[in-house]
């Protein structure tokens, strides 16, 4: 199960920015079984630690032992389009997923972005294994849409993982000496994925921050000691973060080991920078080291306009004031099973609602919806609406947060669903993706209290959470790998598990899954 405090981990205590993996949850047949039907305790252990921080959950992929989950703050929910998971089994010939590589894609802010999470063969002999892997995974994977199909289409790719490349020629003394001695430029020249760079086409572009910590595999478990038992593994660097920027011209000789950088762009702007690269020596639930690394990525805005605006006034008093109203952009596909949630502060995933409305399907420009008394809160706080379009899967519309404040001596209505768990059938590696942020945590964000009389959209204010776009400097994100096992939680309920949309499923057409 994971640490009791991960805050390092996932790079809390430093900056704005988040993306993080996990490599090797537990994948033995009673722990599948069970992750069918709950939460992996990773995958908590996550949720429960950025959802404070207003990091929502927008996508997982799972695949036996490796899970990749990928985070974003509330307010750029609706600038992430395009949402799509891959994933591709090398084991066994390519029927068992022990080995492999799971993917998410998304445009955000209208640039393509792919993370990438493999676990490639193990085993010093089979370096030539894991680049041919690599390359049948690159191939397999495949994604709908116009503007990027594969892997490599991407305009920024972050590829990550238990990459399992070891240190060549050296023996475990000589490994160990250097280690011990902070020599590790030495080991860095014998690292089999360094050296491949100069042979292997496809790591062209490919660029990896200085490994400038010593080697994080394998240990002793619950030790900072080298591998003691009848196998003796010498010590490699198999836990590897790197990032490659769409090729817009021909690529120049590679450079130096030891001075290669950790700035790179692309002629249309893009940017990624790389602040540092690290590992963690006090997480030892592992016979690995978790790797972490923060990024910033810059680029000029193509999208700035959320599919759907929600405008609700400032503050909900009474039962009467629970309205909002909405409106799409043209030609935004909508469907009869879109809806409108609510969503206390600080919530996890687009199901951890506390209430939701189906979304009217009037030809209107402004659409207005009511929330019922059994819909809303028992107390008091701050909330957000969120607009789930059944079409992508996703939020394409979120409000910045609002105040509810309704009399204590009202009835009690119905308990509402709780639906603050979250399913997921997926193996893979964890990645929270979290952006710059322009404002406080949102627990700690005071908002002024304006009650209009007036409700017609033209008198209610919008509260559409869009980014100041000049005041957004670049999209921040934090990289980490850990090992570990996974365990399960109770899921809850959400619009989709309705009798509603059970009896019109069949009639559902153009859902695109996470």
């Amino acid at each position: 199960m994971p640490p009791e405090d991960i805050t390092a981990l996932l790079g809390l205590h430093v900056g704005d920015g988040n993306t993080d993996m996990l490599q090797e949850v537990n994948s033995m047949i009673n722990k599948r079984l069970k992750d069918v039907l709950f939460t992996d305790q990773w995958s908590d252990a996550c949720m429960e630690r950025l959802s404070p921080f207003g990091y929502i959950l927008v996508t997982s992929q799972r695949m036996q032992g490796v899970l990749l989950l990928v985070f974003a703050k509330y307010y750029h929910l609706p600038f992430l389009r395009g949402v799509q998971t891959e994933t591709t089994r090398t084991g066994l010939g390519g029927y068992w997923g022990n080995k492999g590589g799971v993917s998410a894609r998304m445009s955000v802010f209208g640039h393509t972005i792919c993370f990438l999470n493999c676990h490639l063969p193990a085993h010093m002999e089979n370096s030539e294994q894991r680049m041919e892997d690599f390359e049948s995974i690159l191939q397999q994977q495949q994604f709908e849409g116009q503007a990027s199909t594969g892997v490599l289409d991407h305009d920024v790719v972050f590829w990550f993982g238990d990459l399992n490349f070891r240190i060549d020629e050296l023996e475990i003394p000589a490994v160990k000496t250097a280690i011990d001695n902070n020599k590790l430029t030495m080991l860095w020249e014998k690292d089999q994925l360094n050296m491949a760079k100069d042979s292997e086409t496809v790591l062209v572009g490919f660029l990896e921050g200085p490994l400038k910590f010593p080697p994080t595999y394998k240990f002793d478990v619950g030790t900072d000691t080298y591998d003691t038992s009848g196998k003796k593994r010498k010590p490699a660097w198999t836990d590897r973060i790197l990032w490659r920027l769409r090729a817009t011209a021909p690529f120049g000789p590679a450079p130096n080991a030891g001075k290669r950088g950790s700035v790179s762009g692309l002629s249309s702007g893009t940017k990624v920078t790389q602040h540092f690269y690290r590992s963690h020596m006090e997480y030892m639930v592992s016979d690995h080291k978790p790797v972490s690394s923060i990024f910033t990525l810059q680029f000029p805005y193509k999208v700035d306009m959320p599919l759907v605006t929600i405008m609700v006034e400032d503050e909900w008093n009474s039962i009467a004031d629970a309205t909002c109203t909405f409106k799409a952009v043209p030609n935004f596909a909508r469907s009869s099973w879109d809806w409108i949630g609510l969503y206390k502060v600080g919530f996890k995933h687009h199901k951890d609602y506390v209430g939701y409305v189906w979304a009217k399907q009037e030809e209107a420009d402004y659409h207005r919806v009511t929330f019922t008394e059994e819909e809303l809160p028992k107390g008091s706080g701050d909330f957000i609406l969120c607009y789930y379009s059944n079409n992508t899967s996703t939020l394409v519309g979120v409000t910045e947060p609002f105040q509810i404040q309704l009399p204590t001596s009202s009835p009690a209505g119905s308990p509402s669903d709780d639906s603050s768990d979250f399913t997921s059938e997926d193996d893979s590696t964890v990645v929270g993706m979290k952006t710059k942020s322009r404002s406080p945590s949102p627990r700690k964000k005071k908002h002024r209290t304006r009650h209009s009389q007036s409700r017609s959209p033209s008198h209610s204010r919008s509260r559409s959470g869009s980014p100041a776009l000049p005041e957004m400097k670049g999209l921040k994100l934090q990289a980490g790998l850990a090992h570990n096992t996974t365990d399960g939680s109770a899921s809850g309920n959400t619009p989709e598990g309705t009798d509603r949309e059970k009896e019109k499923a069949s009639a559902e057409a153009g859902k695109t899954g996470l």
